[in-house]
């Protein structure tokens, strides 16, 4: 037997396999809007696959009753920890009626779901951030016990949105958790011409708040990191950043070549820390997960995903003339 770390952060074994079942859940997702993309299907992927343990790990530290989530659009391990379902992502996927994050009117990845406290984004990137500062500030003034949590990629850290609220945050010392997703790559950008310094977590001291780098491919780690910033939220004490360190498995979208930018041997070293596959290997060695539970999750995961599949094809598109709804207010 390994180092039971699990035990020591408080989480049970039901509890991490319950974060096990959620990240392949992502990953199982994601594969299938890939091949629905290629046989032309659905319009655009824009994939999850390599950061599901940090998105799952973040988001089982947060409170799923109290704490308001601002997605950015790979986020789809954060939401589905926060109560969206794989049919509600599959609607979104074939921009169908009954997608509840815009009915059908967004690109797949602008998550929102109000019911589960999940705030839509928008496609620019980085305007996530100043709406978390404001839910935070929102918060603090009515005396309510919540924590916000955005996240974004390191190419959104050198945007004015996430210096102007982390800013403000910082004067403010409000209870908001700033988590990016460091997966080495904004678009085609390595990160070692988006970055002057050597960490995104490095630019925490200008804002007056603690900063820390964790390893994005562990859920733990990231749970940990999460956890101790929402907790010092709730004292009071003000905002965290947290840089998570992954690489992007995939091309940045479907209509993306990732193949001018990158070398196939620096993804294949990638794909050998994959996480889904590191922290299954963990969870083995600790005995939580067997080969018979492993394929009763797994084919629990393949029946949702199919159910919610043939739903989202066969579901109605929004009709024409609803073009403009929402758009204008209506009498």
């Amino acid at each position: 037997m390994v180092e039971n770390r699990h035990k020591e952060l408080g989480l049970s074994d039901e509890r991490v396999l319950e974060i096990y079942e959620t990240m392949l859940l992502a990953r199982r997702i994601d594969e299938r809007m890939w091949l629905l993309n290629r046989s032309g299907k659905i319009p655009f992927v824009i994939s999850c696959q390599g950061q599901e343990a940090a998105q799952v790990g973040a988001a089982f530290a947060l409170d799923r009753d109290k704490d308001y989530v601002l997605p950015y659009y790979r986020d789809m391990g954060v939401v589905l920890t926060f109560g969206m379902t794989a049919k509600d992502l599959m609607l979104s996927g074939f921009a169908k009626a009954e997608d509840p994050s815009s009915g059908g009117r967004q690109m797949p990845g602008h998550f929102g779901q109000k019911k589960n406290r999940i705030v839509t984004g928008s496609s620019p990137v980085t305007t996530q951030v100043p709406h978390a500062v404001g839910i935070a500030l929102a918060g603090k003034m009515e005396g309510k016990d919540l924590v916000s949590f955005v996240t974004f990629g390191e190419g959104s850290s050198n945007q004015g949105d996430f210096h102007e609220g982390a800013n403000f945050a910082g004067v403010h010392k409000l209870p908001v958790i700033f988590m990016c997703e460091n997966n080495k790559y904004a678009i085609s950008v390595p990160i070692t011409k988006q970055l002057a310094c050597e960490k995104v977590s490095d630019r925490a001291i200008g804002y007056g708040m603690p900063g820390v780098t964790v390893d994005g491919n562990d859920p733990l780690e990231v749970y940990k990191a999460v956890k101790e910033a929402a907790d010092r939220a709730r004292r009071g004490e003000g905002p965290s950043l947290i840089e998570t360190v992954s690489y992007r498995l995939t091309a940045h979208s479907s209509d993306d070549d990732d193949r001018t930018y990158r070398a196939p041997d620096e993804v294949a070293e990638a794909k050998a820390k994959d996480p889904i596959i590191t922290f299954g290997t963990y969870l083995k060695e600790t005995g939580v997960l067997n080969d018979t539970n492993q394929n009763e999750i797994n084919d629990r995961i393949m029946k949702n995903v199919n159910e919610a599949t043939d739903y989202a094809e066969n579901a109605p598109y929004a009709n024409p003339e609803e073009a403009l709804k929402y758009v204008y207010g209506e009498r």
